[in-house]
């Protein structure tokens, strides 16, 4: 397997877009503590409020709870704006509907680097992704380029934004880079744990944020230096 390349880092501002609270705290984290820590601006968009996410709990009571968590998890890694859309958890559909939504959060934050999660049928070692996922990340890579033409989505009344120079999805099974997250990596743990009410509903490895998180980083590791790093699928624009 190839080795992965740096992420590059040309850039000052980034929008993170997934679907649910939690997508971006299981590896990707790391990286944005890195690059708040360095002045970079980082923005928040999920799709969803993660209210079928708990099973043990109604809907009604878990969005907002989780909501909550989510604007916690963000401050450990020093992001402060988070937007949620109300897109229903687990059935998002890819279409017209999320794609305007996306490409107007990018016209109004004007990023230079969109962050998503794997849209990819399945994770690195095989276990089948999930649908919210797959149709997430694949509207925010079309969103793109649908922010930066002035005739799609014109009813948004915004101003086309062609800003954008990289793409990149967290944990992909075709990760292409790689960040150096060793000096993050408390962070990354720190973001993860502020889901407490998700983590007291899962089982096994995933319930415990340190040893899984750092068994993903070790792992990633393996192929960028021997570093503590999390991968991306790295498009360019």
């Amino acid at each position: 397997m190839a080795d992965l390349e740096p992420v590059p880092e040309d850039w000052s501002s980034a929008l993170v877009v997934v679907a649910h609270p939690d997508d971006m705290e299981y590896g990707g984290a790391g990286a944005i503590a890195r690059w708040t820590a360095q002045g970079k601006n980082i923005r928040y968009l999920l799709a969803c409020r993660g209210e079928n996410g708990i099973d043990s709990m109604e809907p009604a009571v878990c969005a907002p709870l989780r909501v909550e968590e989510q604007i916690a998890s963000c401050a450990a890694v020093g992001v402060t704006e988070v937007e949620f859309l109300d897109h229903p958890d687990g059935t998002i559909e890819y279409g017209i509907p999320l794609r305007r939504d996306i490409a107007a959060a990018i016209r109004r934050h004007r990023p230079e680097f969109v962050i998503t999660g794997n849209y990819r049928e399945t994770w690195p070692g095989g276990g089948l992704n999930m649908a919210d996922h797959i149709a997430v990340g694949r509207a925010a890579v079309d969103a793109v380029r649908d922010a930066g033409n002035r005739w799609i989505f014109p009813e948004l009344g915004l101003e086309k934004w062609e800003g954008v120079k990289y793409v990149a999805a967290a944990s992909s099974p075709l990760a292409t880079h790689a960040v150096d997250i060793t000096d993050s990596f408390d962070a990354s743990v720190a973001s993860l744990r502020a889901h407490k009410a998700y983590l007291e509903a899962l089982s096994g490895d995933m319930a415990d944020p340190e040893p899984f998180l750092r068994s993903m980083a070790e792992a990633v590791g393996e192929r960028f230096g021997g570093v503590l790093a999390t991968s991306f699928e790295l498009l360019s624009v």
